[in-house]
């Protein structure tokens, strides 16, 4: 082989070499590549399972959570009557408040203003006598200007702390002598109450309920009561609490698979039994309550009633249910160890009481004694004769809302009757983070409040740079105040409510009527309504298509009957409570409710549109837009706006809102938004009205 064969073959082999090892690189950077990316694949893997992890952990201990606070929820009702036992035994001392005032702390009034230092005003040096004079007669005038400035500002410090100290002392002996006569009214309570007096009997121990430590606060607290001195024996009714006072639900699990907790019910049986036994502690704690503080021997025996405070499933009516009845002397009561009874088992056959079978059923029992029996008169709240709140002066009225916040553990005062900018009462909240400064107007009004008020409030909170805004009254609010205050730092207390929290912090007031909103009783034709006593719901929208405006009256879900169905063939209920009007311009369409005139039952009223089909039989929905509501007062005056939804295509019906009933007897309104294509036929099926 030639040379140069020779040295072809080399590059040859050369380059063979060359290209191997290129191959062999790029199987090595694809192999590293590879590995690489299934190292990565397991960590994205390994991630992915250690957030699943994480997360399921999170909602399976969300729901071991809830469970165990449904489990403490349980175990707190079945020991209601041990841990009311235990609680503080109440005194009439307990009533008494200390004779004592803040001290007068004037702060900084209480430093004397500081007087010059003569030797602090030196002249300064000069080459010449005369410039040497003309500096100390320079100083000297500096100090005399000084010290006059300075004798001044003592002078107005001592005005003002003398002032301080008089508007101090005024308040003091203000203070004071409420202190002194409110005791003064305890020593006569407990002297009436020596002497047999069935008025002071009644105050002291619904006083003694009230401030019971061994009850809980969310229990209610409501109480008519009566004695009878000859007998030494105390009648009464006392609250109790309703059937939800009971978990509906057992205990709650996460499944992963569907990704959402289930809610295990609680048996009914259970539930059943489980209120049951709460009923017998509480009615056995109210009656350990008043023996243990009856450190006069006022009571012979106790005659204890107890009623929950909701709507009669006979009548749909709101009325005192009785669900257990115990009559029970000192001497039996006092020897039962209660911590070791079967609450039940005590109350039906140690006391002879009795106990509704089926008080989830509301299926009541005849009380044995009554307040009512008794010719001493009965006496609610826990009081003698409560101030009518409506005719009581208005400066009182407000100091009695100031009190109520001071017995809720703030500071408050009335404000003056001028320059007060829209507050009546000026509170401070002291607790961290949800507390701060809140302003307080007082309306006692009869009629509902306008939400002009509500937003007049919103503004002097904006303006005050308050944290919240409270608006007390004895009347109620609308639909429009509750739907402006949604979402603000607001807080609307209505008439019972007000009540309500008087009462719970021992305070007096009683709302002429019984405290409580009822329906309004017509003793004239079903057509007539009292002016003043109805709105008007204006509807407008934009777009040509023709529309008919109905409203369903209801109980939930369910229209109560179809003559509570108001559409273009039934323009009125019945009772007139709700009629169809010939619209005034801007609205195409109104309708008049007298709110407190509906049925009792009634605890929602539906508006819906629907296009006319004879009218526009081809047409939908998507031409109603920018649509709303407007709510009038009983003289066209405009309270507010209520926005509601547009419609959509494909759609001929619409639900546009409903007016629903609080616990309280207010009414707010909650936007709708549903649509259906089977128009108004379909829509009145969904709430119960047969259609042939």
């Amino acid at each position: 082989m030639s040379r140069r064969s020779s040295g072809l073959v080399g590059i040859w082999a050369e380059a063979q070499r060359q290209q191997q090892r290129q191959s062999e690189a790029q199987a090595r950077y694809q192999r590293d590549r590879e590995r690489e990316q299934r190292a990565q694949q397991r960590e994205v893997a390994r991630r992915q399972r250690e957030q699943r992890a994480a997360y399921r952990e999170l909602r399976e201990a969300e729901a071991r959570r809830r469970t165990q606070e449904l489990d403490a929820r349980v175990a707190a009702l079945q020991g209601l009557l041990v841990a009311g036992c235990r609680a503080p035994v109440f005194r009439a001392g307990a009533l008494l408040r200390a004779e004592s005032v803040e001290p007068f702390a004037p702060g900084r009034l209480a430093e004397p203003v500081r007087m010059p230092d003569q030797n602090a005003y030196q002249a300064g040096g000069g080459w010449t006598a005369a410039r040497r004079a003309q500096a100390q007669a320079e100083a000297r005038a500096r100090f005399e200007r000084d010290w006059h400035t300075a004798q001044a500002a003592e002078a107005r410090r001592q005005q003002q702390l003398a002032a301080y100290r008089a508007e101090y002392q005024r308040w003091a002996d203000a203070r004071l002598g409420e202190v002194r006569r409110h005791n003064a009214g305890i020593s006569e309570m407990t002297a009436g109450l020596r002497s047999g007096d069935p008025e002071a009997t009644v105050e002291y121990f619904s006083a003694a309920l009230y401030a019971s430590e061994g009850w809980p606060a969310d229990l209610p607290r409501q109480v008519s009561a009566a004695y009878d001195p000859g007998a030494r024996q105390l009648v009464i009714n006392w609250e109790l609490p309703r059937y939800d006072i009971v978990p509906e639900v057992k205990s709650v699990r996460y499944l992963v698979g569907a990704d959402q907790e289930k809610e295990s019910p609680r048996p009914v049986t259970q539930r059943r039994a489980l209120y049951r036994e709460v009923l017998a502690q509480c009615l056995l704690l109210v009656l350990h309550d008043l023996f243990a503080a009856d450190e006069f021997g006022a009571l012979e025996s106790v005659a204890l009633n107890g009623f929950v405070d909701d709507h009669d499933p006979a009548t749909g009516r709101r009325a005192a249910i009785f669900l257990g009845t115990v009559m029970a002397s000192r001497s039996t009561f006092t020897a039962l160890r209660l911590e070791q009874v079967s609450a039940v088992n005590c109350l039906v056959d140690g006391l002879r009481g009795q106990l509704s079978a089926r008080p989830d059923q509301y299926a009541a029992v005849r009380p044995g004694r009554v307040p009512e029996d008794i010719g001493q008169g009965v006496v609610t709240h826990g009081g003698g004769e409560e101030p009518d709140l409506y005719a009581m002066d208005p400066i009182a009225f407000e100091e009695l809302v100031a009190e109520l916040f001071r017995a809720m553990g703030m500071q408050a005062v009335s404000t003056q009757r001028s320059h007060d900018g829209g507050v009546d009462v000026d509170a401070l909240d002291p607790a961290p983070i949800r507390g701060g400064k809140i302003v307080v107007q007082v309306k006692r009004y009869r009629n509902t409040v306008p939400p002009t008020a509500v937003r007049d409030l919103y503004g002097t909170v904006q303006d005050a740079g308050a944290n919240k805004g409270v608006l007390v009254t004895t009347s109620g609010f609308g639909p429009g105040s509750h739907t402006f205050a949604n979402g603000k730092p607001l807080e609307l207390v209505s008439g019972p409510e007000l009540v309500d929290l008087l009462h719970r912090h021992g305070l007096r007031g009683r709302l002429v009527g019984g405290g409580r909103p009822v329906p309004a009783q017509r003793t004239g034709p079903a057509d007539e309504t009292p002016a003043g006593d109805h709105n008007v719901l204006g509807m407008g929208w934009s777009g040509r298509v023709a529309l008919d405006i109905c409203v369903l009256v209801c109980h939930g879900g369910r229209v109560l009957d179809d003559d509570h169905f108001v559409f273009f063939n039934n323009p009125r209920t019945p009772d007139g409570s709700v009629r169809a009007l010939i619209p005034v311009a801007p609205d195409k369409a109104a309708v008049q409710v007298s709110f407190d005139a509906l049925p009792a039952r009634a605890d929602r009223l539906v508006i819906v549109a629907a296009v006319d089909p004879e009218t526009n039989p081809t047409a939908d929905l998507s031409g109603f837009t920018d649509a709303g509501i407007r709510l009038l007062d009983a003289e066209g005056t405009p309270l507010d706006r209520l926005g509601v939804s547009d419609g959509r295509p494909g759609e001929t019906a619409l639900v546009l809102g409903s007016f629903r009933r609080r616990a309280n007897g207010d009414w707010e309104f909650v936007a709708g938004g549903k649509g259906y294509g089977g128009g108004l036929e379909e829509l009145i099926q969904e709430y119960g009205i047969e259609v042939e």
